[in-house]
């Protein structure tokens, strides 16, 4: 009777979801692969002409290009050894390179116009808002919950 119950409660357990791999973001750029090495920022969009929201990205991000910001989308369709180089898997990716060509921010996917240019300010002065963990999954909270497994 005790050795029914057990099975019974053992088979309504579900195993938990396997841990899903992480999308592949390059930590460094050449920023001589780049226009424009010598501004102190780095704006690229990974896109594709099949993807669908790469246009909305697209659109967002080179608003923020300035005299301190260079934008430049990268289509894989044109530029398949840049992809390749940089190991890019998935798109729209939009990645934030400093005057060295550090990663500082990441968005996979089309993140929203408030947050990607609240991670760009944030990652320009640091301190600068109130949400300084945007387009950096290593410092959200939530984000690292998720990874645990415990959100």
């Amino acid at each position: 009777m005790v050795a029914t119950a057990v099975a019974a409660v053992l088979a309504r357990r579900r195993p938990q979801a396997p841990t899903q791999a992480k999308v592949p973001i390059p930590a460094q750029l050449d920023r001589q692969d780049f226009p424009e090495p010598d501004k102190p920022w780095l704006l690229v969009v990974w896109t594709s002409a099949t993807c669908d929201s790469c246009a909305r990205a697209t659109s967002k991000a080179q608003l923020l290009a300035s005299p301190q910001v260079s934008y430049v989308e990268v289509p894989w369709q044109e530029r398949r050894d840049l992809h390749e180089r940089y190991g890019i898997e998935d798109v729209p990716l939009l990645v934030l390179a400093d005057r060295d060509g550090v990663v500082e921010v990441s968005f996979v996917g089309t993140p929203n116009f408030t947050d990607l240019v609240g991670a760009v300010a944030e990652a320009r002065e640091p301190g600068s808002t109130p949400e300084p963990h945007l387009g950096r999954p290593e410092l959200d909270p939530a984000a690292a919950a998720d990874r645990r497994g415990g959100g």
